[in-house]
């Protein structure tokens, strides 16, 4: 069967960018070697040129030299179209690359739109779910702060005092507090209830009644008989 139909060949495999790239490093690298022998070669030739006297010898050994610049060009020449071939390499190597990163973020979009989908599905990311629950949780912290304000309630302060009203007592009292002690009297309403004392009306400087002044003529009576 063989021998009729003959032996199914493999079929060899394209080279990729990789290795079409790699081949041409290879070769560059090469065609460099050469360039650096042949330079080499050329200094020589130019030392021994610079030894040597017109005439035969000289001529010699400029074809010599002649012979090493021609080998240089033309190397020159292969390693630049070598340089032309890789920078076209690298152009769709770096295309090739951007298209296949294209490719597997359209790929990892799709696989998220289906996640999203499914996801959008669960009644838990359900829009009116969520804002009846946004509602509920509102009405919550209302009755929250109400509960607060009434446990906030002070039992000792009549509910018919006037703000304005004791506003007004208290700058009464800063004033008097200022006047007293300017003159370095003590408050009446900061002296100790004393046992055995009568109380003391409490009255402002300028509502208490002057002294009488005493006539001179009750003064000296009072001196004479004293004396």
């Amino acid at each position: 069967m063989r021998r009729i139909f003959g032996v199914r060949k493999d079929k060899a495999q394209a080279p990729t960018l990789t290795d079409a790239a790699a081949t041409l490093d290879t070769r560059g690298g090469l065609i460099d070697e050469k360039l650096k022998r042949l330079d080499t070669e050329l200094l020589k030739h130019r030392e021994a040129m610079k030894k040597l006297r017109p005439g035969p010898g000289l001529e010699a050994a400029k074809q010599r030299a002649l012979r090493v610049l021609k080998q240089k060009k033309l190397y020159e020449s292969q390693r630049d179209q070598l340089y032309s071939q890789q920078f076209n390499l690298d152009q769709v190597s770096f295309t090739t690359q951007n298209m296949q990163d294209t490719a597997n973020q359209v790929k990892a979009m799709k696989a998220a739109n289906k996640e999203l989908k499914v996801a959008f599905k669960s009644t838990d990311l359900d829009v009116n779910s969520i804002e009846a629950m946004q509602d509920e949780m509102s009405d919550l912290m209302e009755q929250s702060n109400e509960i607060q304000d009434v446990l906030g309630r002070n039992y000792s302060v009549p509910d018919d005092l006037d703000e304005e009203d004791l506003l007004g007592e208290l700058e009464a009292l800063e004033a008097d507090m200022a006047a007293e002690a300017e003159t370095g009297d003590t408050p009446c309403y900061l002296m100790e209830d004393e046992v055995g004392l009568p109380d003391v009306p409490c009255t402002s400087l300028d509502e208490a009644t002057p002294f009488a002044p005493i006539p001179q003529s009750a003064a000296l009576a009072t001196s004479s008989s004293v004396s």
